[in-house]
């Protein structure tokens, strides 16, 4: 399981990260393509610094990566981290159905026996 070979604190990071909808925003459109931190900060009614912290905490939940070409920074989305993140979410979709069904498998015993 993913689950099991990530510690916490990584699993944590990244959800955390992905819990803001700005930086969510972010992530989408460096996933179409590689930009500038000045390109990414004119779409945000926020300071160019406020742009920079939210890229910052993605680059530390290892979802973007952050390169220096001459004055620019160029923002571009990990496609490995955001597959683990889907991959983890799958995962405990599969815990959580589990449990609905036996949740239902349960109830369904209850009421059988209830008729008799």
């Amino acid at each position: 399981m993913v689950v099991d070979r990530l510690i916490d604190e990584t699993v944590d990071g990244l959800f955390r990260s992905l819990a803001d909808p700005t930086r969510r925003d972010i992530l989408r459109r460096c996933g179409r393509g590689q930009l500038s931190v000045s390109q990414l900060a004119v779409c945000y009614p926020m300071s160019f610094a406020a742009v920079q912290k939210h890229v910052a905490v993605l680059e530390k939940a290892e979802l973007v990566t952050k390169e220096r070409k001459g004055r620019e920074q160029l923002v571009r989305g990990k496609v490995e981290t955001i597959r683990t993140a889907g991959r983890l979410l799958e995962e405990l979709e599969v815990v959580w159905r589990g449990r609905i069904d036996r949740i239902e498998q349960i109830l369904g015993d209850e009421k059988r026996g209830s008729r008799k």
